[in-house]
Formats: structure tokens, C-alpha cells, sequence
């Protein structure tokens, strides 16, 4: 969580930078030319008045004045070329470069227009003589209306993308601390976020897999935060007064119904069947019944609101030897309904579980299986290692179940069509109550042989 905060927030900033700077970056080239080009074209003006006086009396060429100030300018700037020449000759008279003294400049274009409009010229085009775009500004030597000469300041256009360039750089530069400031700003609010959500979704799933005392920090983290982990302390402690009260109330009817149950049961068997008619014998008998299914039923209730009340947490156990020691105390019964037991599991099976929790699963899986096993048929318990965990399979040859009575069966006092009379119902609900107090779960599935395949998954110990 905090990963994906951090990279939300830092793409977003960065997706503000490149949305701002490269339409900046573009606007940095348009202001540079026209910098250049404002600036260029002042000092041109100032030179062209310097030079006035001297064109108009053609002593420009021995203006000490006039050159000291080019070759001043040119030092300050060596990339800016500067030619002031006369109008009737277009011949250059003070010039930035020697080699400009020789050139014809009444061949350029920009020369032509200025001594024709009497206006400055400023543009770009390619210079045959330099082999490279050039960069200029042309403006009239002024005297009163006529013009008596041309001052041309010129440089290369490469110039501007370098400056260009420079000052873009910078730009970047900016944007690249502002993207690691914001990389740092984020990591923190990440931080200030994520931790205690993180303990918020930690308490959640403890709460969700049954540990009912689990709160939540409420002094971290943003307002919004806080106000859902006061939430979500407040729904935790109403579920677990509300489960608590439920269990209480099943564990307390349970007690007290045993008392006057067992004392029914006496006075029953007080009554002495041989003194009653023959109905009232059977009578009897099916009201002795139904108090061992009813004592049952009780029995089964307490034991589910026990498992319920996940007061220990799971322990190492091996699966494995449980399985033995449980197959050889069922093997009696087995034989007598003729019925046998068979078993197959590794030597040993490290697994997590509520203490006593194997011992009740197992033998409710085998009670149920012996139930519906014919006579003649085979029981097979196995312990096999899935994943990362182990599981525990009883599959028995009787007649099995639709699908959607496999998934009702696990619900409290269910009983299918084919169900043994007197039985309470809660067994298989008890089993997957105490797999999933260990962190496992619980199925049935159809047997290869037709009948049911109860599967019990649980965790591998930590080792």
C-alpha cells in the first residue's frame, strides 16, 4: 500500500512537471530569440546614431571613437559580428571581423530592404559565405529622412539553442529537485498514510478470522483514518459483545438443560418397564430415545459453543499419530459392524491446531462414516501432504450425497434424508468450527467409491 501511495503521488507530480515544462521549455526559446533579437536591435539603433555623423561625412572609416566602441562591443560578446558600412557604396567601414572588410554586402538582401524602406530588418536565413544559418539585424543610419548607412549586427542561430539549451537545462534541473523533494514529500506522506492503514487491515483480518479482541490504532495517521479505525473499534466491540452473549447463552442453556434432562431420564427408568402394558413399554422405549438424542443434542451444543470460544490459539500437533491412536480405538466398533478400517499416513504430519480439536474431528468424521458404511465395506483414513499444508480424508462406501446436501451438511442441526436416527445434527458443524479455529477448513466430496470423501485441510507448522 505504501509502494502504490508513493508511486500514485510521484507520477502525479511528475505528470504536473512534464505538463508544465515542455510548454515551458518552448516559451524559454520564443522569449531567448526575442531577447536577442529586442537586444540586438537596441544596440544596432545606438551604434547607427554614434555613426550618423561620421557616415554622413564619410570619416566613418577614421571614427577612432566609432571602431574603439565596435571593438568594445565585440569583446563583450565575441559571438556578435557588427558591419556599419555607407549607403552609396554598401562598403563596409567599421566592422567587429577583418575579414568583413573585404566583403560586397551590396549582395545582401537584409541590406537592400533597409536601404530601400528605410525600416530595420530582423531574420534568419542561411549565409552562403559562413555555411550556417544566420541570425541578423539590420537597421538605417539615419540623417534627418535619408539614409546614409546600414549597421548589421548578426550571429550565429546556434546561439539561441545554446542559450536555449543553457536555460533549459536549468529548467530541468528544477524540475528534477522538485521531483526528488516530492519522491521524499510523498515517501513521508506514504508513510503517515500506509502504516496505519496497514495495522487497520491487520486488525480486520484478525478480527475476520476470529480473534475478537482485536482493535485498532486510533491515534495515527490522517483525521479520516483515525475516524475509520474508531469505526471499526466500535463495530468490533458490538460483534463481540453480541458473540459473546451468544455463546454464553448456548453454553448456560446447555448446563441448565442437562440437570433436568438427566433427571427426566431417571424417572424414566424408575417406571420399570416390566410392570406396563406392552404400549406403554414402547412408549417408554421411544422416550428414552429421544432423551439420549436430546442429551446428545446438548452434549453436540457444548461442545460447538467450546470451539466457538477460540480462547487458545492453534499448537503443533502431529496429525499423523492422532490419526493412529484414533484408528486403533475405533477398530473395535469397526469389526463389530463388521466394517473395515484402513489407514495410510507419513510417519509424521507437523500440523496447526486448536488442542483436542484433531481428536473430536476425527472422531466425529469416523462416528458419521460407520453410520452409513454397509457391512462388509472399507473405511479409509489417509493424511496426505497438499501445498502447504496437510489433509486428513475419511472416505467411506456408503451412499453418498447430492452436491448441494454436501454443502448444507456442515449447517447447525442439519439432517439429510438418509440421516441415522437420534443423531443431533451438530457434528459436522462442530468439525469445520474446530479446522477453522486452527487457520484450516473442512469439505465433503464424492468418493471414488460412491460415497463421501470428508476432507479436513490444515496449516503446516511453522518450522
Amino acid at each position: 500500500m505504501r509502494n502504490r501511495l508513493l508511486l500514485l503521488f510521484v507520477g502525479v507530480v511528475a505528470i504536473v512537471l512534464l505538463v508544465h515544462d515542455v510548454p515551458l521549455a518552448r516559451y524559454l526559446e520564443e522569449v531567448e530569440r526575442d531577447r536577442l533579437e529586442t537586444r540586438l536591435q537596441r544596440d544596432a539603433f545606438i551604434l547607427a546614431g554614434r555613426a550618423e555623423e561620421a557616415l554622413e561625412q564619410n570619416t566613418g572609416a577614421t571614427d577612432a571613437g566609432l571602431g574603439q566602441l565596435v571593438a568594445a562591443y565585440n569583446a563583450a560578446d565575441p559571438d556578435v559580428r557588427i558591419v556599419i558600412f555607407d549607403a552609396d557604396l554598401a562598403a563596409a567601414v567599421v566592422v567587429s571581423d577583418p575579414e568583413d572588410l573585404n566583403e560586397d554586402f551590396s549582395t545582401r538582401p537584409e541590406v537592400a530592404e533597409v536601404l530601400t524602406s528605410g525600416q530595420s530588418v530582423s531574420d534568419v536565413r542561411f549565409s552562403r559565405t559562413l555555411g550556417y544559418d544566420l541570425f541578423f539585424v539590420a537597421v538605417p543610419a539615419l540623417s534627418g529622412e535619408d539614409v546614409v548607412g546600414v549597421v548589421r549586427f548578426s550571429a550565429p542561430e546556434r546561439i539561441v539553442d545554446e542559450r536555449t539549451t543553457e536555460r533549459v537545462r536549468g529548467l530541468f534541473v528544477v524540475a528534477m529537485i522538485s521531483l526528488v523533494i516530492a519522491v521524499a514529500v510523498a515517501w513521508v506522506f506514504a508513510q503517515s498514510v500506509a502504516r496505519p492503514l496497514r495495522r487497520l487491515q491487520g486488525a480486520t483480518q484478525a478480527l475476520a478470522s476470529g480473534e475478537l479482541d482485536a482493535r485498532a490504532e486510533v491515534d495515527e495517521g490522517p483525521p479520516e483514518v483515525r475516524e475509520l479505525a474508531v469505526g471499526f473499534n466500535s463495530m468490533a466491540a458490538r460483534l463481540q459483545a453480541l458473540v459473546e452473549r451468544q455463546r454464553a447463552f448456548a453454553g448456560t442453556a446447555s448446563h441448565q438443560l442437562r440437570t433436568p434432562l438427566t433427571a427426566l431420564r431417571l424417572r424414566l427408568e424408575q417406571l420399570g418397564a416390566d410392570e406396563l402394558p406392552a404400549d406403554a413399554t414402547r412408549h417408554l422405549d421411544a422416550a428414552l430415545a429421544e432423551t439420549d438424542r436430546l442429551h446428545r443434542m446438548i452434549e453436540g451444543l457444548l461442545a460447538l459453543s467450546r470451539a466457538e470460544d477460540a480462547a487458545v490459539g492453534p499448537v503443533e500437533i502431529d496429525l499423523a499419530g492422532i490419526a493412529r491412536e484414533r484408528v486403533a480405538h475405533w477398530e473395535p466398533l469397526a469389526a463389530e459392524r463388521e466394517v473395515g478400517l484402513a489407514l495410510l499416513t507419513p510417519f509424521r504430519a507437523d500440523v496447526l491446531a486448536v488442542p483436542g480439536a484433531t481428536e473430536q474431528i476425527i472422531d466425529n468424521l469416523v462416528d458419521n462414516a460407520l453410520d452409513v458404511s454397509p457391512p462388509g465395506s472399507t473405511l479409509r483414513l489417509s493424511v496426505v501432504e497438499r501445498g502447504e499444508g496437510f489433509e486428513l480424508h475419511v472416505m467411506d462406501e456408503g451412499p453418498g450425497l447430492p452436491a448441494e446436501d454436501r454443502q448444507a451438511a456442515f449447517d447447525r442441526f442439519w439432517r439429510g434424508k438418509q440421516a441415522v436416527p437420534g443423531g443431533s445434527g451438530l457434528g459436522l458443524a462442530i468439525v469445520r468450527q474446530l479446522a477453522t479455529a486452527g487457520g484450516g477448513d473442512a469439505e465433503l466430496r464424492e468418493a471414488p467409491t460412491g460415497g463421501i470423501d470428508a476432507t479436513v485441510r490444515f496449516r503446516t507448522a511453522a518450522r
